[in-house]
């Protein structure tokens, strides 16, 4: 590994770091363990959550702390199956 490596491996657990902290102070207790499960379970709903989240607190827009059922909402709109109906004529 060359120095650029390490730094930017460094950068990005610094990054991972700074997210996790924020991510505790936005949710609840019972949602931050949610998400955590829901980490477990599928990596990448999860990482779509959190961009979310903190999109919406960049933003300004979470006036609140999200509460355990605000993330569950949060997470059947993003899991929600997307139709699409191709017609030819």
């Amino acid at each position: 590994m060359n120095g650029e490596e390490q730094m930017d491996q460094a950068q990005m657990k610094q990054l991972e770091e700074m997210k996790k902290k924020l991510l505790a102070q936005i949710l609840s207790k019972e949602a931050y363990e949610r998400l955590g499960r829901v980490r477990l379970a599928n990596a990448n709903l999860a990482a779509q959550t959190e961009l979310y989240l903190l999109q919406l607190y960049q933003a300004g827009k979470l006036q609140d702390r999200v509460t355990d059922e605000k993330l569950r909402q949060v997470l059947t709109v993003l899991t929600q199956k997307k139709e699409f109906n191709i017609r030819r004529r």
